[in-house]
Order: structure tokens, then C-alpha cells, then sequence
């Protein structure tokens, strides 16, 4: 069913913005054949272990700095070793233009992460903080392909209350500051809702996110 009702943008909490519709579908199409060609270089794109063993059921390719659970390394340390693909200039200028709007001022952001996970099916991502990097920046999440449930909480606890956001493709999601550190995560998708043709895999989402490492 088509979105009928605009949605508006809106502060989900202190620091965390969520602008509906913020990418074209031009853009959004550009996004997922860069996140397509990144996913088939070298060893391409994995299921990350954590340190219980379990592996995630989101895919991930990484530009910039290679994550792993929990650390940064400029190598694929848990894949082949090889280094990790470099992230883009044209990429950390969107991230750039998503904080200065998300906040209403111009910004001095400069990503040198991404992190680029695919999700299918039932996967999820479980609720966690981004702690790795050593900058006090914000995250930017963009969204694209099929819909989820965003749920984002305190910076202090993983208890609730929270708050479920659906984001649908082209959506755009900035936190920083007070909830720079919420802990957040994506329960599920939500398969019934309308996919616009910017090129994902039926079913598919991709969500990349932007973050300033802080390391040298």
C-alpha cells in the first residue's frame, strides 16, 4: 500500500533526527550499485563472528576500516587479510550534507567508516552501541530496499523504554550527541510494505552507515 500520508521529519530524542525520503531514487539507485560493487571486491561481503561464537545474520562489507566485534583494523583481519577497500570521497561528502541537515547548520563531518550491511529473510541486528570509534561524532544511517523497524533506547541500558521507528528506502537517520552512544538495532523487516525500484534484491535491504573512526 502507498504512504498516503506524508511523513514528517522528526527528533526521535536529544541528537537523533529521522528525515523520511531524505535520498531520491536517483541517489538510492546509485547507493545500492556502489554497495553492490563494494559487496564483490575482493573477498566480498561476510557474516561477522562474534566473540560468543554466534554469527551474525546480517552481511557486511566494510570501506575505510575493516569492523570486526569489537575493534577497527585497516586489514580484513578475518577474512583473507588483505586491506580494506577505501572509502570514498563522494561518500563522506553525503554524510557531510546529512548531518548539516539533519541539524540545521553546517558541519564539520569527515567519515572515513562505513559499514555497509545487507539484510534477508530474518535477519536483524541485535541492540548495541557503536563504541568502537574513538570521535564523539555522529552516526549516519541511510536506508534502502525494503522496509525495517529501527529501535533506538538509552545510551545507558539496554532496557527500555524504546522507540520503533519503520524506515523505508531513502530514509535517513543521524544520532550524536546525547545519544551519540543509544543503544540501537533493527528487529526485524517488514516484508508487506512497498519497495520502490532502486535496484535491491526482492526482499533485500541495505543500510549503510557513516562513522568518523577517530584513529589515526
Amino acid at each position: 500500500m502507498l504512504e498516503l500520508i506524508p511523513r514528517e521529519r522528526r527528533t526521535l530524542a536529544p541528537g537523533v533526527v529521522h528525515i523520511p525520503d531524505w535520498l531520491s531514487e536517483d541517489a538510492q539507485r546509485v547507493l545500492v550499485v556502489a554497495a553492490q560493487e563494494w559487496a564483490r571486491e575482493g573477498p566480498g561481503a561476510r557474516h561477522a563472528t562474534l566473540p560468543s561464537g554466534a554469527r551474525m545474520s546480517v552481511e557486511t562489507v566494510c570501506l575505510g576500516w575493516h569492523w570486526m566485534p569489537y575493534r577497527y583494523s585497516r586489514t580484513r583481519d578475518d577474512q583473507d587479510g588483505s586491506p580494506v577497500a577505501p572509502f570514498p570521497a563522494w561518500l563522506a561528502e553525503l554524510g557531510a550534507a546529512a548531518v548539516a541537515d539533519a541539524y540545521g547548520r553546517p558541519v564539520d563531518y569527515r567519515p572515513d567508516v562505513a559499514l555497509v550491511n545487507s539484510y534477508r529473510g530474518d535477519a536483524r541486528l541485535g541492540l548495541h552501541q557503536d563504541r568502537e570509534e574513538r570521535a564523539p561524532d555522529p552516526v549516519v544511517s541511510l536506508s534502502l530496499g525494503a522496509a525495517c523497524v529501527f529501535r533506538i533506547g538509552s545510551p545507558h541500558h539496554r532496557r527500555g523504554p524504546w522507540q520503533d521507528v519503520e524506515l523505508l528506502s531513502g530514509d535517513l537517520v543521524v544520532f550524536g550527541g546525547e545519544h551519540r552512544l543509544a543503544y540501537h538495532g533493527v528487529p526485524r523487516l517488514l516484508p508487506d510494505r512497498d519497495v520502490p525500484a532502486v535496484g535491491t534484491a526482492p526482499g533485500q535491504r541495505i543500510n549503510i552507515t557513516l562513522r568518523v573512526s577517530g584513529l589515526a
